[in-house]
């Protein structure tokens, strides 16, 4: 069976679902990180909910009646976990009503029971609320949502109903190509979960910045270690081929194999929540020439990033205000000006061939990044 069939829950009480969390897959492979609901919209919703407004549609998947794919991993698996339900539209609703009921969000403090305004329940949690205002409490406790189960045999149909159900929201080119069919966003899933992403990078990774990077290098190196073009378009197109063509499985592993081994040296290379890797721009180059030289000067990469950085910030300086522009490199003004455009094809190679030459040039000792640096201080 690959019909999809959507049909309502059976009228099941928020309780009931706090019941069933255990058999609930919070984050199916698809689905977006939590957490990104702050307190205070977590808080408003407990505020509809207590206060009796409509909230939309959840979606959740009866596992049930999935069949997956051959190749996905067991450990991405919610079925093989043995688990019932997943969610594929819900997840932030899901995470609020749950905190509520774990104590762990407690009600806004500007918070108005609009049907009793005297009633004095701004900031209580939930255990609170049922000592004392069990009414209210046992209210939210009955509240129905309008869930609706998902019923296929076939997991890219879920994969795809998420894609569709969020089209009109703002998720990111990575969190659609995660929830997009086929083995590339696995293995951009696996590349992502490296400790190079999870704890040597700056940039924040809570809307899949790291995956949107994991996927670029994947590219790149399926490519046969060439430089191309790594914008959405490149990338989703990248994902969606993949998917239609299954026999190639083994290339996109191997090309995953190699990009995991460079970071593997990377992760050696950067520290802790590095500041050369505070924004996602330039992880393909400093990839590259990792992968080019880290077997050999791999000691001298790091120090020679932080150079280059200080060199290329006092030059913006100087270009923005106009002060020493005599003194202004014009091969680091480029490097700028190719800046503009980090995923066209002609700015990763124009700015990687600065970059590779410089490295040769700084480990035959010439340290004129530095000099320059100094030079340019304003």
């Amino acid at each position: 069976m690959t019909r999809l069939q959507v049909i309502q829950f059976e009228d099941a009480a928020l309780a009931w679902w706090y019941q069933q969390r255990d058999e609930l897959d919070m984050a199916p492979p698809y689905q977006r990180r939590g957490g990104l609901w702050n307190t205070r919209t977590r808080g408003l919703l407990i505020d509809s909910i207590l206060n009796g407004y409509d909230i939309p549609k959840l979606y959740v998947a009866d596992l049930s009646y999935v069949r997956f794919q051959e190749h996905v991993s067991l450990a991405v698996l919610p079925r093989k976990q043995n688990l019932r339900y997943a969610v594929i539209d819900g997840k932030q609703r899901f995470d609020a009503i749950f905190g509520f009921f774990e104590n762990d969000l407690p009600l806004n403090s500007d918070f108005v029971y609009q049907d009793d305004p005297t009633v004095a329940v701004a900031g209580l949690r939930y255990g609170e609320l049922r000592e004392r205002f069990p009414l209210l409490a046992r209210s939210f406790e009955q509240f129905r949502l309008t869930v609706m189960r998902v019923i296929t045999d076939d997991e890219a149909r879920i994969s795809e109903l998420f894609v569709r159900l969020n089209t009109s929201k703002p998720l990111t080119g990575a969190e659609v190509r995660n929830a997009m069919a086929g083995v590339v966003p696995i293995l951009i899933r696996e590349l992502a979960d490296h400790d190079l992403f999870a704890s040597r990078v700056r940039f924040d990774t809570q809307r899949g910045q790291d995956q949107n990077v994991a996927a670029k290098l994947l590219l790149i190196e399926f490519h046969g270690g060439f430089f191309v073009p790594t914008k959405k378009r490149e990338l989703d197109r990248f994902v969606a081929e993949a998917a239609d063509s299954p026999e190639a499985e083994v290339d996109y592993e191997r090309a995953r194999e190699r990009v995991n081994g460079v970071l593997d040296v990377m992760a050696g290379i950067f520290h802790e929540r590095d500041w050369l890797l505070r924004s996602q721009g330039p992880l393909s180059l400093y990839y590259w020439l990792v992968r080019e030289y880290g077997g050999v000067h791999s000691h001298a990469i790091r120090p020679f990033l932080s150079d280059f950085d200080e060199a290329l910030r006092q030059t913006r300086a100087a270009l923005r205000q106009g002060i020493n522009v005599e003194a202004i490199d014009p091969e680091l003004a480029f490097y700028n000006d190719l800046n503009r455009s980090t995923n066209d094809v002609g700015s990763l190679e124009g700015r990687y061939t600065i970059l590779a030459r410089r490295f040769a040039r700084w480990v035959e000792g010439d340290r004129s990044l530095a000099e320059l640096a100094g030079q340019l201080q304003l």
